[in-house]
């Protein structure tokens, strides 16, 4: 049987690393995406299955091509696609200058979009693929601060809404996860334990395995939807 080719960015640490585990474990070919080689190596030397670690920065235009063409060179094919990777500085509106708008909208919401639109000729021409944005709560309803990162989410969530509908004749899928707080080092780099206890926050693990809920097929049913998540609600 085939191995399925993922492409997971942010899989230097937190969510992409965890999630970088079990898809190992499915016997997943991973294509870790990070702007530090180090961590992806890291995250590659404990998952058990063919990894190549591209250090890149997503935010530069440029990338999507090379990630995409450096994946089909190496596995010949894009079955999934997980834009993980993240940027969420904490900043009052009055204190938003263009150029945080710029590297969090490249961050968040564009380097996703290029890399969709890059990946989206092979999936289509393979007739299968799944592509799986990760959002935030804030979505719903964004903390003080997050002006600028919650707006830059909600571009992913609707994007997964467009590929779903576009890619239903290809049998392309799409989902956006949107968890609440998450326990990972972009957390705490905003808030302290000593306001966001341990103890509210889903863990890493948790979120990586509705990831790979959603590829497996688990949560076909709302294909193209976005997946809120929260300890204390769970999934809605």
């Amino acid at each position: 049987m085939r191995s399925p080719t993922t492409i997971l960015t942010g899989a230097g640490s937190g969510i992409g690393r965890a999630a970088a585990v079990l898809l190992s474990r499915l016997q997943h070919n991973l294509v870790l995406v990070g702007r530090r080689l180090d961590a992806l190596e890291q995250t590659a030397a404990i998952c058990s299955s063919l990894s190549l670690c591209i250090s890149a920065d997503i935010a530069e235009p440029a990338s999507a091509e090379q990630i995409v063409a450096s994946t089909l060179k190496r596995f010949g094919r894009v079955d999934n696609l997980i834009n993980n990777a993240g940027f969420a500085p904490l900043v009052e509106i009055d204190k938003t200058k263009p150029a945080i708008v710029e590297e969090v909208f490249q961050i968040n919401a564009l380097a996703p979009a290029r890399l969709i639109a890059r990946s989206w000729p092979h999936m289509r021409t393979q007739r299968s693929g799944c592509i799986i944005n990760l959002s935030t709560l804030g979505t719903q309803d964004p903390f003080p601060g997050f002006f600028a990162y919650a707006s830059a989410k909600s571009a992913v969530n609707l994007m997964a809404r467009s590929c779903a509908n576009e890619g239903r004749e290809h049998n392309i899928r799409a989902f956006a996860i949107a968890p609440g707080a998450v326990d990972t080092d972009m957390l705490r780099g905003n808030f302290p334990a000593s306001s966001v206890p341990a103890d509210v926050c889903l863990s890493p693990e948790s979120v990586a395995q509705m990831i790979v809920d959603c590829l497996v097929g688990l949560h076909d049913a709302r294909n193209g939807e976005t997946l809120f998540m929260s300890k204390q609600r769970g999934v809605w």
